[in-house]
């Protein structure tokens, strides 16, 4: 089969599974999603950039804080099994 042929067996499928999508309704569910999801966003309250850099240190300050936590607990295991293995 040459790339025309192709081509048009997938737009026959894709015309198709179209038509079945908007005879069973789901497009306009999808639309519906799609418009509500939007009328949402509106309603939000966007952080101003001083807000946006206060979080992004807190998260960072969190993240390393849980990081060595992690790796702290990590050695204290580790040297647990280790006493362990040698009673």
């Amino acid at each position: 089969m040459n790339n025309l042929t192709k081509l048009l067996i997938w737009a026959v499928v894709v015309g198709v599974v179209f038509a079945i999508l908007w005879w069973k309704g789901y497009l306009l569910q999808v639309s519906n999603y799609v418009q509500g999801t939007r009328e949402e966003l509106r309603k939000c309250t966007w952080p101003t950039w001083d807000e946006l850099k206060g979080s992004t240190v807190l998260i960072t300050v969190a993240i390393v804080l849980l990081g060595a936590f992690i790796v702290t607990a990590d050695y204290i295991f580790y040297y647990v099994m280790l006493w362990i293995s040698k009673v």
